[in-house]
């Protein structure tokens, strides 16, 4: 079979500019080597996040010239309401400025003091928003999620055995909710079977506790069922979307992934009207009035817009097989990854690449900032540093995976961007015994990643 191109062409660039070896050496000081202090115009390709860095289609850019910035009742809103009823099936609509905001909004209605939040893989801001509430983030996943060789199709599906273990070890009064994360972002994009949700929802329901999803890469994970699951590879995307959020409570969205706009967040309750009406009002303090939600009436039309274009099938195999490219040019040179390739990022196995740095000293924030003194490639770490402290204890916890996650925006860099990064990637590591190691200097209590200041170990 022919290599199919992307299903779009080209209608305008960005410049981007590759600053010298030296100048970038330089920036990582003035950074405190934390790439989050590095400025944009100093990235070459940037790979640090996927949320809210793609590009808009023309059709987005259109509609955001009709958008209503009406204070209340806006026709935008009632657009968008229409669109995620059709798309999710769930009643009851609430927009938000992006998913933290979501989860600001709903975790405190769910999580009372001390109770436990159970979920296949938390990532850090969910974590943090829990544990902010007052509740305690648990890991649920598969055992294979942590074996990055393991080739397994559905990495991000939920421990059973474990999830019926830690609901009878707490009691289900102490279960909040479950939350499943689709696709689960910190075991490496990894996509949840149909199957595997089902049988999460038989187990939330029999002991009465709900099921929520982080649903932010939704479509991408919709799009690995049909691949890689029996009985849905001649069903379509919108269906599959729609018996996925079947089976949830509600769910919570970054719309800056899977609704493929620069800002935007979602929350969805499925029929407790009850719990809507909550949403609603906590809304009003927090995220704006209930019809806007701290989105400008032009964002909202280029979300509602974004959610239908999401769902094309043609736009979901260029996506998902731009990201399959860049693995399988690591796999091909020895380079140790997350396997198989995930919907949304290359995780490179740091722990793996770099086997004489400990934990302490940070091997996936050691290659990322050797990534971009190597090629002002600017890449995000997922591991001991992102994990950061016992809530209780404020010792060091150590992460079973450490990743450095090369994050691809959506309809942004073309496979010469890949081919470039791959390279750089290979490059280190064929010298990767002189990658120093890291330690804290200065660090927040809280979310430390993003503003922690960091020097290397001589």
């Amino acid at each position: 079979m022919k290599n199919v191109p992307e299903p779009y062409r080209i209608k305008m660039v960005e410049p981007i500019r590759l600053i010298n070896r030296e100048e970038r050496e330089q920036k990582l000081v003035e950074a405190d080597y934390n790439v989050f202090a590095l400025r944009a115009e100093d990235v070459f390709i940037d790979l640090l996040t996927d949320s809210g860095t793609g590009a808009m289609s023309d059709a987005q850019w259109g509609a955001m010239m009709m958008g209503d910035e009406s204070y209340a009742g806006s026709r935008s809103y009632y657009r968008l309401i229409d669109v995620c009823q059709k798309i999710f099936g769930h009643q009851y609509i609430s927009p938000a400025h992006q998913g933290r905001g979501a989860e600001n909004v709903l975790f405190p209605l769910l999580i009372k003091e001390g109770q436990v939040v159970v979920g296949n893989m938390h990532f850090d801001t969910t974590k943090a928003h829990i544990e902010l509430k007052g509740g305690h983030a648990v890991n649920c996943i598969v055992e294979k999620a942590y074996d990055t060789s393991d080739g397994s199709p559905f990495k991000g599906d939920m421990d059973l055995e474990q999830l019926e273990r830690l609901v009878k070890q707490h009691g289900p009064g102490q279960i909040a909710f479950i939350l499943i994360t689709v696709t689960c972002n910190s075991a490496g994009g990894q996509p949840v079977s149909m199957a595997n949700i089902r049988a999460v929802k038989a187990v939330a329901d029999r002991f009465g506790i709900r099921l929520f999803l982080d649903a932010a890469r939704f479509a991408e994970n919709a799009y690995f069922i049909k691949q890689r699951e029996a009985g849905y590879a001649d069903k379509n995307i919108s269906d599959i979307v729609h018996e996925m959020f079947s089976y949830a409570d509600g769910f919570t969205m970054s719309a800056k992934k899977d609704g493929l706009v620069n800002i935007g967040g979602l929350i969805g309750i499925r029929e407790d009207e009850t719990l809507a009406n909550l949403v609603r009002a906590n809304l009003v303090p927090t995220e704006g009035f209930p019809t806007y939600g701290g989105l400008a009436g032009r964002d909202l039309e280029a979300l509602a817009r974004g959610l239908v274009e999401v769902l094309d099938e043609h736009y979901l195999a260029a996506r998902i097989g731009q990201v399959a490219y860049l693995g399988n040019l690591l796999l091909a040179a020895g380079i140790p990854i997350q396997q198989p390739v995930g919907g949304h990022a290359v995780f490179v196995d740091a722990g793996t690449f770099l086997p004489h740095l400990p934990s302490e000293q940070f091997p996936a924030q050691a290659l990322t900032i050797e990534l971009y003194r190597e090629a002002g490639v600017r890449g995000v770490e997922i591991g001991s540093f992102l994990l950061g402290r016992d809530p209780v204890t404020g010792e060091q916890l150590v992460s079973p995976l450490e990743f450095l996650r090369l994050t691809i925006p959506r309809r942004t860099y073309t496979d010469n961007h890949m081919r470039y990064v791959a390279e750089s990637l290979i490059n280190i590591f064929q010298q990767r015994d002189r990658v120093r190691g890291v330690r804290i200097v200065e660090e927040p209590p809280v979310l430390r990643h993003f503003t922690a200041k960091l020097e290397l170990i001589s």
